[in-house]
């Protein structure tokens, strides 16, 4: 069993910066890849970025390509968003999810996924 707990979200104006992160505990961290996903209200849950085990392959969005950073550290069971020049359409619940058992390596999809933490809310103002 995998438990994923999001933090850093909040308020931020439009082009201001924020830093997701991601701790896991359970099972083999630096075995699984990552991946964060959002959620805006009235809208179905869309990739962000993904990361895999190893952090030597990341995977975007074309909406946060060059404006998103993900990355990880296995020795502190942490994989982290950055998110810099936030758009008002970046507002969203940002959900993190760990490929426990799928193996895929780093993926867009939802199914791809085993385990979601609960979510952190990001709002962008413009």
């Amino acid at each position: 069993q995998v438990h994923l707990v999001e933090s850093g979200g909040g308020l931020v104006q439009a082009g201001g910066s924020l830093r997701l992160s991601c701790a896991a505990s359970g099972g083999t961290f630096s075995s699984y890849a990552m991946g964060w996903f959002r959620q805006a209200p009235g809208k179905e849950r869309e990739f962000v970025a993904a990361i895999s085990w190893s952090a030597r392959s990341t995977y975007y969005a074309d909406s946060v390509k060059g404006r998103f950073t993900i990355s990880r550290d296995n020795a502190k069971n942490t994989v982290h968003l950055q998110m810099n020049s936030l758009k008002p359409e970046d507002t969203a619940v940002y959900f993190c999810a760990a490929d426990v058992e799928r193996l895929s390596g780093g993926s867009r999809y939802i199914d791809d996924y085993d385990y979601w933490g609960q979510g952190t809310q990001v709002t962008v103002s413009s």
